[in-house]
């Protein structure tokens, strides 16, 4: 029996991570993470920071007769979250918070503590699983049912994407290594959502019909433009909207309020359809381009880590995914200084991001992933 800490945001997912642990005889104790000032009332329309999905995770807990609490992490939210979120949007790339919070919060602050108060295990309801080498060299995934005490540390750790494609959430854990996944476990990795739900609701759990949490958990109504209007009010400079080749279009109202690929909302006429191409924070001036032009082949990406600890020394191939949704497509990758890498894609990629992740994977393997950096073309002087 492991005594494991189950990181609860109220949702079925991590209701049901709690359930499987707790049958299968583990000592479990539950917790939520205070994250986001509770004094704005958008946030009770919020599915990640509501009083609603805190007392949902509460209820769950007495339902299955597990000890809950919850853990104060504002400040760390803020310093860690929500600054790096405006100020990704200030420096012109485009962030994803949640990489930020697992990076950050749940996978350092909350696993170090976990240790810290004697748990040999963390948790957490992300669809993704782990798997340890074998004395034999074979792979055996890990479950509430084959945890034990002690895990042979000496022998590898992978991480492989859900059984569902469509809920699989490795492209958020990529920065998890062997040290971490030695501590980690996500029961959830070889159901499906419709499984998941249909589980929870034979067992009761008040969590069952939970709708979906939201992608940004701290901006409610999604608009991420008002969010930086009101919080970074000074980054807001208008500027000119041009044309690869420098040609005035018009004027933006501050580069924060707009993403790469981005057509709508321009304010630019033109006989064919334009798209931000590069957000140049240095002139600031937004760069304009019809589709072909949003096309990039090549892209470079930083502070970046490998699954297993190891860095590179030969260039390699395998299949790299540019957002948290997209396709995983084939790509050369060349390792340049430590921690930053060359990818070259089979086939040019839409709107390469700067600020997103691109995350590589051998089959479903997830091998890493790193932050991608600006890579286009310098405009010529306006």
């Amino acid at each position: 029996m492991a005594n494991v800490l189950v990181a609860m945001s109220g949702g079925v997912d991590s209701s049901l991570t709690a359930a499987l642990l707790h049958e299968a005889g583990h000592q479990v104790t539950g917790v939520t993470l205070h994250l986001w000032e509770g004094d704005d009332e958008r946030l009770m329309e919020s599915q990640c920071c509501s009083l609603e999905m805190t007392d949902g995770a509460r209820q769950v807990c007495n339902q299955i007769g597990i000890p809950y609490y919850v853990w104060n992490y504002q400040r760390e939210f803020r310093k860690h979250v929500i600054n790096y979120f405006i100020n990704e949007y200030v420096q012109g790339a485009t962030p994803n918070p949640c990489l930020a919070c697992n990076r950050d919060l749940k996978f350092r602050y909350m696993l170090e503590r976990a240790q810290l108060l004697g748990f040999d295990y963390l948790a957490t309801g992300h669809y993704v699983r782990v798997e340890q080498e074998t004395v034999d060299g074979e792979w055996s995934e890990i479950t509430p049912q084959s945890l034990h005490l002690p895990r042979d540390l000496q022998m590898a750790f992978r991480m492989r994407r859900s059984v569902e494609l469509r809920k699989d959430q490795s492209y958020v854990l990529y920065m998890l290594q062997q040290d971490e996944l030695a501590r980690l476990i996500f029961p959830l990795g070889g159901l499906s959502k419709a499984e998941v739900r249909a589980m929870a609701a034979e067992r009761g759990l008040a969590t069952a019909h939970k709708p979906e949490s939201m992608d940004i958990c701290f901006i409610p109504d999604n608009d991420y433009r008002r969010f930086i209007s009101e919080e970074a009010p000074q980054s807001l400079q208008p500027g000119p909207i041009v044309d690869r080749q420098g040609a005035v279009l018009g004027q933006h109202n501050g580069l924060p309020l707009y993403t790469i690929g981005q057509r709508r909302g321009l304010g630019v006429t033109s006989s064919m359809p334009l798209f931000v191409i590069e957000l140049d924070t240095v002139r600031n001036l937004l760069i304009v381009g019809t589709q072909d032009e949003l096309q990039r082949a090549t892209l470079i990406a930083d502070n970046f880590s490998f699954v297993s600890g190891a860095w590179p020394v030969v260039p390699f191939t395998a299949l790299a995914q540019i957002r948290a949704h997209a396709t995983a497509v084939p790509a050369l990758v060349t390792p340049q200084e430590p921690g930053v890498l060359l990818i070259e894609f089979e086939t040019p990629q839409r709107a390469i991001t700067p600020g997103q992740a691109v995350v590589l994977y051998h089959d479903d393997v997830a091998l890493g992933g790193g932050r991608i950096t600006a890579d286009v073309p310098v405009l010529a002087a306006a």
